[in-house]
């Protein structure tokens, strides 16, 4: 089985609405980890609302075949045009141990 790592960074409060939206399309379960945004103040000005410091990352573990339909669903959900502000990207992931339908790395 081949795996992607979902990375969702939005405004502080919003990870349960990424997860829910995660498990609408298909997901199971995530990470939530607290950050702090560094945005300058170009950033504000283009995009024409504050930004929030205080963040979330939330890390979803997928199969490669529901990753477009996650992504999509968090963009829907959380994204940029939402209270949310979320952006969301996948990373290929080469090893997964430790997952109920897998317990050795993929070869």
């Amino acid at each position: 089985m081949t795996y992607q790592c979902i990375l969702c960074i939005v405004n502080q409060g919003f990870s349960e609405a990424v997860m829910d939206a995660a498990r609408a399309a298909g997901a199971r379960g995530g990470t939530v980890l607290r950050a702090r945004g560094t945005a300058n103040p170009e950033v504000e000005k283009k995009f024409s609302f504050p930004i929030q410091p205080e963040k979330e990352i939330v890390m979803i573990l997928v199969d490669a075949k529901i990753c477009d339909g996650v992504l999509h669903a968090l963009y829907q959900n959380v994204g940029l045009h939402t209270p949310g502000q979320g952006i969301a990207f996948a990373m290929p992931i080469d090893n997964v141990v430790g997952l109920s339908d897998n317990s050795t790395p993929a070869q």
